[in-house]
């Protein structure tokens, strides 16, 4: 029995990617549909709560730096939230000591970029599993 890509993707958990950088996007966006993830990607937003009800992810990918918000601003918002803060947020930059000199965004897992693919899936598949 085969099974229909579009089926098992329809049936995956979904990522919320949160990423201004068009070349970093795709590289998100074709590795986590690879991995079976249903997958929304927007550039920036200005209202995460807004963004969060339309797309309804069960996880949240985003970039530090992005334009309007920025993703540690977005984190804190979605954490301090009753209604969102069990929702797992992944920040990603290429600036390491943001995890830990511009205070606690309250973030589930920070990568660094330029990130490890294999790493990225193990974290993501580690939070939605919680």
């Amino acid at each position: 029995m085969s099974i229909n890509k579009a089926e098992t993707i329809s049936k995956s958990k979904q990522i919320l990617i949160i990423e201004d950088d068009s070349d970093i996007l795709q590289v998100l966006e074709t590795v986590l549909i690879y991995n079976e993830f249903a997958v929304t990607s927007i550039e920036g937003t200005d209202d995460i709560f807004e963004s969060i009800e339309a797309y309804k992810p069960d996880l949240v990918l985003t970039d530090y730096l992005l334009t309007g918000l920025n993703g540690g601003k977005i984190c804190q918002l979605i954490k301090s939230n009753k209604d969102t803060c069990h929702l797992p947020v992944i920040l990603i930059s290429a600036y390491p000591e943001l995890a830990t000199s511009f205070g606690n965004f309250g973030f589930d897992a920070f990568i660094n970029k330029p990130f490890n693919i294999g790493e990225l899936v193990a974290k993501i598949e580690e939070l939605l599993e919680k």
